[in-house]
């Protein structure tokens, strides 16, 4: 392993690795030499990664909220040998409403996705972890899961029960030299930002100390430190990439 290249001879897992914060955190892992494996929802997705990433990834269909699409994923990273000691749950999405006007679909759709992906993913990771006697296991979180926001409850849950569950899960592992943590970005520049009114950008703007959005690859650059060997000793920590916007 070269200063240059931490990450070099590592096998690392990004859910949601397409677009935006996922793609950035491929990306990212690859520049510290890891071999990545990138996944998305969609054929297509999945052989954008592919092309993205060429012969240092690996781009595969995974819906994080089915089971049997994960088992799915890890039969063929067994048969190709690309089994993970890094992982990133990254893999996320919405279904904004106020809870007066939740659906219990909008409800479990969110919390399956976002929370229990993150449990069922984890754990199928654990077996070559402790086997290594080394893993990281990195969760994207969200600032609202500490500052709230209306018609959130569903996503706000799901991000907060990361966080939890990331502090828990570092309590089980410790031992193991596998550290567990969570980034949690706050307001940054992907897709979903560009589309908001003018108006609200300005709106977000003037609450953020450091007066921009955040980039995808400061994301990017949060995780792969905690991937790294240089943040061995932290664990069970959830570390903001927001701006200022909140410091609590």
């Amino acid at each position: 392993m070269s200063i240059a290249k931490p990450l070099a001879g590592k096998y690392a897992l990004v859910t949601g690795a397409s677009r935006g914060i996922g793609q950035a955190i491929a990306l990212h892992l690859c520049e510290l030499g890891a071999f990545v494996i990138g996944t998305a929802t969609q054929e297509g997705g999945a052989s954008s990664i592919q092309s993205l990433l060429g012969e240092q990834g690996y781009g595969a269909v995974l819906d994080v909220s089915k089971q049997d699409s994960i088992a799915q994923l890890f039969n063929q990273l067994e048969e190709k040998k690309y089994l993970p000691t890094i992982l990133v749950n990254n893999a996320g999405i919405a279904v904004d409403k106020l809870l007066l006007r939740m659906q219990e679909t909008d409800w479990d759709q969110v919390i399956e996705t976002n929370l229990s992906s993150v449990y069922h993913l984890s754990k199928a990771c654990l077996k070559t972890m402790m086997q290594a006697r080394w893993g990281r296991i990195i969760n994207v979180s969200s600032v609202v899961a500490r500052m709230g926001n209306v018609g959130q409850a569903n996503y706000i849950a799901s991000k907060a029960g990361i966080e939890g569950l990331t502090r828990a899960l570092a309590l089980e592992m410790g031992s193991r030299n596998i550290t567990v943590n969570a980034v949690a970005p706050g307001f940054i520049d992907t897709d979903l930002t560009r589309n908001v009114s003018e108006e609200h950008s300005q709106s977000m703007l003037q609450k953020i100390p450091l007066q921009r959005l955040g980039k995808s690859v400061e994301v990017a650059y949060a995780v792969g430190f905690l991937a790294s060997d240089a943040a061995a000793y932290i664990t069970g920590a959830t570390l903001p990439v927001n701006g200022g916007i909140y410091m609590g």
